[in-house]
C-alpha cells in the first residue's frame, strides 16, 4: 500500500530545509546579528514556525487524503497503483519536526519567564557600586544598610536547600547525620 505510517516522531532538529531565520544569500552584518537575535528570542521563534506547522498540517493532510483515495480504489479494483504520490511518513515526520521545535520554544519561554519572577523576587533591587551622582540614569538601587537584610535572607535559603540536599544524600547512601545536627 502506498503511504506507510511513520515510526517515532523526529527529533526537533530534523525539521527540512535551512532554519527560518537563515539568510539565503550575503548578509550585512545589522541583518546578520537580527537574524542572529530572532534565533535566541524563544517566542520569535515561535511566532516564524507557526504558520510553517500549518502549512505542513495541510499538507500531511492533503497526503493523507490522496493516499487513502488511492488504496481505496486499489482495494475496490478500479485503478492501478500508476500514480506516484508524496509519502505519507515523510509528511507526518516534517509535523512532527514542527511540533517539537515549537514545544522546545515554548518551553524555553516558559524557563525565561520563571528565571525573571525569581530574579525580581530574590534580588530586586542592586547595591550601588559607585558613588552617588555617577550610577547610570534609572537605575534602581538600594542603600547598603537596605540590601543587608535581603543578603541575610539568601544566605538562609542557601543554607536551606544545602541542608535538604545533604539530608537526601543521607537518606539514599543510608548514612546517618552526624551529632550535633545538620
Amino acid at each position: 500500500r502506498a503511504g506507510a505510517p511513520a515510526g517515532p516522531a523526529a527529533g526537533p532538529g530534523a525539521g527540512p530545509g535551512p532554519p527560518p531565520g537563515a539568510a539565503q544569500g550575503p548578509a550585512l552584518p545589522a541583518q546578520a546579528a537580527a537574524a542572529q537575535a530572532q534565533d535566541f528570542d524563544p517566542v520569535q521563534r515561535f511566532r516564524l514556525l507557526l504558520p510553517q506547522l500549518k502549512e505542513s498540517l495541510q499538507t500531511l493532510m492533503k497526503v493523507a487524503a490522496q493516499n487513502l483515495v488511492q488504496n481505496s480504489n486499489i482495494d475496490n479494483g478500479q485503478k492501478s497503483a500508476d500514480g506516484v504520490l508524496q509519502r505519507f511518513d515523510k509528511s507526518l515526520e516534517e509535523f512532527y519536526a514542527l511540533c517539537d521545535q515549537l514545544e522546545l520554544c515554548l518551553r524555553l519561554a516558559h524557563e525565561c519567564l520563571s528565571q525573571s519572577f525569581d530574579s525580581a523576587k530574590h534580588a530586586p533591587a542592586l547595591v550601588p557600586a559607585a558613588p552617588k551622582g555617577e550610577g547610570g540614569p534609572g537605575a534602581e538601587t538600594l542603600p547598603y544598610t537596605q540590601y543587608l537584610p535581603l543578603i541575610k535572607a539568601q544566605i538562609a535559603g542557601a543554607k536551606d536547600i544545602h541542608n535538604a540536599l545533604l539530608e537526601g544524600t543521607n537518606k539514599i547512601t543510608g548514612k546517618l547525620p552526624p551529632p550535633g545536627g545538620p
